[in-house]
């Protein structure tokens, strides 16, 4: 498998004003977002640990540790586990500024 970008690690909340059809959008952790009641947050660490920051009870944060690793020979397609969830995400865009992904076919 491939490394993958650099700028994938880091901890990333979503900007869902900013997603279109089939693309979700994520900015970096302290980004200038507007007011909203929560937002959702990947963060992958550069050892393999990748934390879920799904929305819990009245939009509160919540978390969910497990591991991710490159599932494609390009660094593309990211492969993440946590407990009771395995899924994929391929990466269609990332910088230092924003991160593009989408769940493959």
């Amino acid at each position: 498998m491939s490394d993958p970008p650099q700028e994938l690690i880091g901890t990333w909340v979503h900007a869902y004003e900013e997603d279109s059809p089939g693309v979700t959008v994520y900015r970096p952790a302290g980004y200038p977002l507007p007011p909203a009641r929560g937002r959702r947050g990947l963060e992958f660490a550069a050892d393999g640990t990748f934390t879920d920051r799904p929305l819990g009870p009245a939009d509160a944060p919540g978390r969910r540790t497990g591991r991710w690793a490159t599932a494609d020979t390009e660094g593309h397609r990211l492969a993440l586990s946590v407990p009771g969830a395995d899924r994929q995400l391929e990466v269609l865009y990332v910088d230092d500024q924003v991160l593009k992904v989408r769940a493959p076919d």
